[in-house]
């Protein structure tokens, strides 16, 4: 497929083991000649699962769909740490002594506490930057990190099967969530080391494996509209031509600018702006009963 700079659209594809979310975003940039592609949430090299690419005009969805929670299918396998907190890793320490995965109650306990996690320590081996430079990059060079926790939540979790040395299981978590880490920190709490040894992401957000195309694809996939990607991700408000101006020319916006606005939607902090099926904006509602533009998007991206 030949360069095309009027590529947009957003592809949910099923990431295979091995390539990173960068190769895949690569892999995209080449079949839809395009290089504005880019993706709103890594997946590590052994994951598989959703990826969400987002193409030319989608881009700007980046922020607001990287925010979104996430749902995987995970295996914690007991008895043995890694550098990384995933089987990809070295091995730093074992035990023979394992956890008795059958005590249901003990391992409800473990996860209660997993539950009630509000700070988590990420991996050294992480995309998170320290001194301007990401932490795996210094991890594997072996020097010492100290990072910092992170805020996060972890909604659900549930038991889906057990083995002789592992658990395997369902969550539910906010953006920043690191089941890497729950695997170090869930044998942390059945004193026994354990790590990562299977990962599969089911959802982000509003996206799921429903949704996802395989991939690698022999040939391009259709694009979702931005459009109806928008629709998937948020609620929706129609403009009055008074609002369509006042947005194209990211002025402030008040209710009447919009066509019957509910009252639901002004107590939204980001929704989307339509005019008919065209999208116009992404806004945010303020305490102050006024509306802003937060990204604009161009027509011909719809066409």
């Amino acid at each position: 497929m030949g360069s095309n700079a009027e590529v947009h659209g957003v592809l949910v594809v099923d990431k295979p083991p091995g390539p990173t979310s960068h190769d895949v975003v690569a892999q995209a940039r080449k079949m839809y000649g395009t290089r504005r592609v880019g993706h709103t949430g890594t997946l590590d090299p052994m994951a598989t699962g959703v990826l969400v690419l987002l193409f030319g005009e989608a881009t700007k969805l980046s922020s607001l769909l990287s925010a979104s929670d996430k749902r995987y299918d995970a295996r914690i396998v007991f008895g043995a740490s890694t550098d990384s907190d995933d089987a990809e890793g070295t091995v730093t320490n074992t035990s023979l002594l394992l956890p008795n995965l059958a005590d249901s109650r003990a391992i409800e306990a473990a996860l209660s506490a997993e539950r009630e996690r509000q700070w988590q320590v990420p991996p050294a081996v992480s995309a998170i930057k320290q001194n301007g430079e990401p932490a795996y990059k210094a991890a594997r060079m072996g020097l010492e990190l100290v990072l910092e926790p992170r805020a996060v939540r972890l909604y659900e979790v549930h038991v889906l099967a057990t083995g002789d040395n592992y658990l395997d299981v369902e969550l539910h978590c906010s953006k920043g969530y690191y089941v890497r880490a729950l695997a170090r920190d869930l044998g942390a709490g059945l004193g026994c080391p354990a790590h990562l040894g299977k990962l599969r992401r089911v959802r982000n957000g509003s996206f799921g494996l429903d949704l996802a195309a395989a991939w690698p694809s022999s040939s391009p996939v259709p694009l979702m509209p931005i459009l109806e990607a928008v629709k998937q991700a948020m609620p929706t408000a129609q403009l009055a031509e008074t609002g369509v101006r006042r947005a194209r020319c990211g002025q402030v916006l008040t209710v009447d600018d919009f066509l019957g606005l509910p009252e639901a939607f002004v107590q939204r902090s980001l929704f989307a702006w339509l005019s008919g099926s065209e999208l116009i904006a992404l806004g945010e509602s303020f305490d102050d009963g006024t509306f802003r533009v937060k990204r604009g998007f161009a027509a011909e991206s719809q066409a």
